[in-house]
């Protein structure tokens, strides 16, 4: 007898063929995927790891910054066409490891591929020798940094001053680098940049560079050195003017880096007993006179600067710091001390009393007349 298969057995059946059918052509799509993914990466890969232009071999100025980090560098070799895409190098480097790179000014050409425009980067390779170099030193104020740059270039010491200090030019500045507080506006300042022109070495491929080139790399120097402290700034309970004023402070008092905490700790204990700072550069520079030893009757000058005269954090920054003293401003020793007095060789003493500190004062005071009449 003939057994016939069953309607239902014919339909499962079919119902395996087309299920199978669907997982084969799923899977046939996805490694499709796959392929013309790993297709897309390889061509993405070599695209950013070649050469922009294998054929051009022209020289391009490429500039790096002090404190630059892998992105800016990114963009900037993205800018000036030697390589393809900013976001790669940034992503290339982080996953390879690669860094260490050296602020300069470089002859690169979009004819080098990423492995060879990252080498001369890290070992400073195709470095053009700067025309012209300038180094302002931490503690420097505005009319010193001036001076400075009037001394390098040629440029006369009112010129530099003028342009430091015009209003369009700041306006730029502000919009351009947007951590340098508004403050710098603020009624009664003698320079608004003060603090905010980075202490540091710039090199520019020109002996004679436009004026504000020169000073639009100091305060983006200051906005580098500003952001990697922005977050501890916000915990300190101190806006960015104060503790970059604070920070000036701290910059002047202190000749060895030892004393910089310290020093800090001491003006910290200060301001939280609501006391006044006592601080002699703060008198120098109200009085404009940098370069005189205080007196007892230059304390009654009366300026917003003068911290013998008003408590708390002075009006604004008296020098530019640098950035181990915004680092002391920020993070203080804990400390008992509510005095310190500089000695000339350096040392600084410091005391919990008032009685303590005139004694220490009355036993060197005069080490300062002998210093001040040998300079």
């Amino acid at each position: 007898m003939i057994q016939l298969q069953s309607s239902g057995n014919y339909i499962d059946n079919k119902k395996k063929k087309r299920k199978k059918s669907i997982i084969l052509t799923i899977v046939a799509l996805f490694v499709t995927v796959i392929v013309l993914a790993a297709g897309i990466l390889y061509f993405y890969y070599n695209k950013n790891l070649g050469a922009m232009d294998s054929a051009n071999k022209e020289s391009v100025t490429v500039e790096i910054p002090i404190g630059s980090n892998a992105e800016s560098i990114g963009e900037e070799l993205e800018e000036k066409g030697v390589i393809n895409s900013g976001k790669f190098f940034k992503l290339y480097t982080r996953v390879t490891g690669e860094g260490n790179f050296q602020a300069g000014v470089y002859q690169l050409s979009p004819s080098m591929n990423l492995t060879e425009i990252i080498a001369a980067l890290k070992e400073g390779k195709l470095f053009k020798k700067p025309e012209l170099t300038l180094t302002i030193p931490e503690g420097y104020n505005v009319p010193q940094i001036a001076g400075e740059i009037s001394t390098k270039t040629g440029y006369k010491k009112e010129e530099v001053l003028k342009v430091m200090k015009g209003r369009t030019f700041l306006k730029e500045l502000s919009k351009k680098y947007k951590n340098i507080p508004d403050d710098i506006y603020k009624e009664g300042l003698y320079y608004p940049l003060e603090g905010f022109l980075f202490p540091a070495t710039y090199d520019f491929d020109k002996k004679k560079p436009e004026l504000k080139d020169i000073v639009d790399k100091m305060v983006e120097q200051s906005s580098i050195v500003i952001a990697k402290y922005e977050s501890d700034m916000k915990k300190s309970g101190y806006s960015v003017f104060e503790t970059i004023t604070l920070a000036s402070l701290i910059e002047e008092e202190s000749q060895r880096e030892e004393d910089r905490k310290k020093i800090s700790g001491v003006f910290h204990n200060r301001l939280d007993q609501d006391m006044k700072l006592d601080s002699d550069p703060t008198v120098k520079y109200a009085r404009k006179d940098f370069g005189v030893q205080v007196l007892y009757e230059h304390l009654k000058v009366d300026s917003p600067y003068n911290t013998y005269r008003y408590k708390g954090i002075p009006i604004g920054p008296i020098a530019s710091p640098g950035e181990k003293s915004i680092e002391a401003a920020l993070k203080p020793v804990k400390m008992e001390e509510l005095f310190f007095y500089a000695r000339p060789n350096g040392e600084v003493i410091y005391t919990k009393t008032l009685q303590e500190h005139h004694a220490i004062y009355q036993k060197y005071k005069d080490e300062w007349k002998v210093w001040h009449k040998e300079q």
